[in-house]
């Protein structure tokens, strides 16, 4: 029997996917990527905006489809969707077969044994469902990597217990609950045997890591074993908090030469107005401290951050406040949101909610004050040598291309390189700049590694 998988949202939910994807293939199961060739598709969604929950909802409707027209058997639907909103799942897309929560990731294989039984009750299949409370999921397990083989992403915690006034993931995925070091250790000794050269550490709060198995913020320490009792040269950090950024942690990005000197370091605002509002941790001073600090004690850091827009409230000079900090900080990687009004969020029933275009104005606002920033942070860069992590070759442009130190997967820029050889993906190249187009870089290839 051959299954189709269909994975939607942030590296967490790719991570279960793989996870699933293990466990069906451990118990016999095929994995087909063409959807047209499957028995059942199982998607795993997101449903953190309102454009992830539509995303979601389209993929879903594009298989019922598939269902109805092709030879697919069943579909099975997991992830935050089907978590946050599982009743309305299994109403209003009967094509639907199952819905598991993301407390019930493990249940996979028996979900898709239970919708392709013939066994019928009063002539009609019954539905499978699962949501084991999300707190009681047990963390990691053997993974089929969905990455390429030389690139993936660690999850070293799950849920969050931040509870953020926007923010629904605290209801989807449960308290915040961090894997033992020697579980996590584990896992990127096999990864590194798998040929992994580059591990991004994941989790919804990443700095929060150990508080709640060890008294104290550990992610330090848990870098440090990585680095010790692995030999990946490359080690990315995603999804820190500016309240948690402790000297140890600083200290252990500035002196392990393996640590790459990158943070994302989501700040959402700046206007201490907008972060009480938002219920984050700390006021603007706290997060200008932080950024200097870090520039300080780390010259050669890159910092990439979000923000939010047109959060119930959110003034003109609010917004001012935050157009000035972005100009003034420079920072390498800005993303920027436009506030979306969740259900079951304190944030939902606040009043002054902005018009939907208003937010647009102020995101596009924001974003080319960025360009013109990324533009003039990218110019230092020709005539310097990066190191570079080969992706893949482009037949069109005869040029490969890859990701320096300062561009994580999936979500930064780019290093196009033209090379006198065909350079195998995964390899180590330096690469001498030579331009610069909006967001990219491109160059000629020194000597690969």
């Amino acid at each position: 029997m051959k299954i189709g998988f269909v994975s939607l949202g942030c590296p967490k939910n790719q991570l279960d996917t793989e996870v699933m994807l293990h466990e069906l293939m451990a118990a016999g199961y095929e994995v087909t990527p063409e959807e047209t060739e499957a028995d059942v598709v199982i998607i795993n969604t997101c449903a953190f905006i309102e454009s992830a929950k539509k995303e979601a909802i389209d993929n879903i409707l594009d298989i019922a489809w598939l269902k109805k027209h092709h030879t697919l058997k069943a579909i099975v639907v997991t992830g935050c969707l089907a978590e946050r909103y599982r009743e309305e799942v299994l109403k209003e897309i009967p094509e639907v077969d199952a819905v598991l929560g993301v407390g019930s990731i493990h249940h996979i294989v028996d979900a898709v044994k239970a919708v392709t039984e013939k066994k019928k009750k009063g002539g009609k299949k019954e539905k499978f469902t699962s949501f084991d409370p999300c707190d009681e999921v047990r963390l990691g397990g053997d993974r089929v990597l969905t990455t390429p083989e030389f690139a993936t992403y660690i999850k070293i915690a799950e849920g969050c217990d931040n509870k953020c006034a926007y923010c629904a993931i605290p209801a989807i995925r449960g308290r915040f609950r961090s894997r033992p070091i020697e579980d996590i250790v584990a896992e990127a000794k096999g990864l590194e045997a798998l040929g992994v050269r580059e591990l991004t550490v994941v989790a919804q709060d990443t700095t929060r890591y150990g508080k709640d198995l060890y008294g104290e913020y550990r992610l330090h320490e848990l870098l440090h074993r990585i680095t010790e009792e692995t030999s990946i040269p490359w080690i990315r950090l995603l999804y820190c908090y500016p309240d948690k950024i402790t000297d140890e942690l600083v200290a252990e990005m500035r002196d392990n030469p393996r640590i790459l000197k990158y943070i994302d370091l989501p700040m959402q605002h700046i206007s201490d107005h907008m972060l009480s509002a938002m219920n984050r941790h700390g006021d603007g001073k706290m997060i200008r401290s932080v950024v200097a600090k870090l520039r300080r004690e780390i010259p050669d850091i890159v910092i990439r951050t979000t923000f939010i827009v047109g959060f119930p409230g959110e003034t003109e000079a609010d917004f001012e406040e935050l157009c000035e900090f972005v100009k003034e900080s420079k920072f390498e990687r800005v993303g920027v949101f436009t506030y979306s009004r969740e259900e079951d969020t304190p944030a939902y029933d606040m009043p002054d909610q902005i018009d939907e275009q208003i937010k647009q104005d102020r995101l596009d606002i924001l974003m080319r004050e960025q360009l013109e920033i990324n533009e003039t942070n990218n110019q230092k860069y020709i005539g310097k040598t990066l190191r570079v992590l080969c992706e893949d070759f482009d037949p069109v442009s005869e040029a490969h291309f890859g990701r320096s130190a300062a561009d994580a997967p999936e979500i930064d820029g780019k290093v196009y390189f033209k090379a006198a050889a065909r350079i195998a993906p995964g390899s180590f190249v330096d690469v001498k700049i030579r331009e610069v187009v909006d967001y990219d870089l491109y160059g000629f290839a020194c000597e690969a590694k």
